[in-house]
Order: structure tokens, then sequence, then C-alpha cells
């Protein structure tokens, strides 16, 4: 049994931090640019394509989770703290999958004009703009949730590392290669 989580593993983990930090900023930092700017039509589609990033390796990760072995952890957490552990998780993957995709729909069952990557994306043929606000209100509602669970994550994650001193920080941090 490996005592770290896979390379790509860990690169997806740092890649969705990256861009969870790209896409709230986004979205905090809007109110600098006028609307209807070159900047705000840049910080809209930097927030939509890094959320459709997000939804990207979520996917892949949640893949990954389900095809290899979680690495141990050294030593033994109580059962309590296992418990406690899955439940964030399964909280972070619902999130990060949720909202990029309560986001996306939104934006294709509004029926205007949007971009991803710098690319225009389709629309509906038959807008509904009543269950594109609602998608959009979710979308609202439950981002700040994402502050929570990733801050209750780090803290576990410090609190393992240096109050129980276990391998639990160790297994998802980059290492670097030895020749």
């Amino acid at each position: 049994m490996r005592d770290r989580y896979s390379s790509l593993h860990i690169t997806l983990h740092w890649l969705t931090f990256l861009l969870v930090i790209i896409a709230y900023c986004t979205m905090e930092f809007r109110w600098l640019a006028q609307r209807g700017s070159w900047q705000g039509f840049t910080l809209i589609v930097t927030h939509f394509s890094a959320g459709t990033l997000i939804l990207i390796c979520m996917l892949a990760r949640l893949w990954l989770r389900l095809r290899h072995r979680t690495p141990a952890i050294v030593p033994p957490p109580p059962r309590w703290q296992t418990g406690v552990a899955h439940l964030t998780h399964l909280c972070i993957y619902l999130l990060f999958i949720a909202l990029p995709t309560l986001g996306l729909f939104s934006r294709y069952l509004k029926g205007r004009d949007w971009w991803l990557f710098g690319l225009s994306m389709p629309v509906a043929e038959q807008p509904n703009a009543e269950l594109a606000a609602l998608l959009i209100h979710w979308h609202k509602t439950l981002a700040p949730l994402g502050y929570w669970l990733i801050g209750l994550h780090a803290l576990a994650a410090l609190a393992h590392h240096f109050l129980f001193k276990d391998n639990t920080l160790r297994r998802m941090l980059p290492t670097r290669r030895t020749q």
C-alpha cells in the first residue's frame, strides 16, 4: 500500500485549489470592474472558465478516488475523525461539482451570449429565464459554503500535522523528485 496519493491525484488536488481561488476572487473583486467593461467581461469569463475546470478536476478526482484506495493514515485516527473526514470530503466533492453545474446550466438556459475560455457557448433555443434564475440563486446561495468547507479542511489537515502528528497532510503534499 502506498503511503501517499498518486502524483496525478496530488496535482489535481492543488490545481483544483488554485482554480477555486481564481473562481472566488473573480467574484469577490468584480466590483472593481465597471459593468459592461472589458475588465468585467474578463472577470466573468475567467469565473466561468475556472468553474468549468473545477468541475472537470473534481470529476477526475472522484474517478481516481473510486478507483484507488486512499493511503492509510499513520498512526490511524479514531473512528469519529475518519467519519467526520469522510463527511467533509463528501460535502466538498458535492459542492464543487454542484456549483459549476448550476452555473453552467444557468448560463445555457438564460438564452444570452456567454463564453468559456474566450469561446462563445451555445444557448438554449427555448430560454427559461425562471429556471436560470433559480439555478443561479442556488449557485450564489451555496457558494459561501465553500469558504467554510475549505477552511475546515485546511484546519483539519494542519491539526493532523501539528497536533496529532500523523501523515494526513504529507500524503497530499507535492514532493521534489530525487535523482
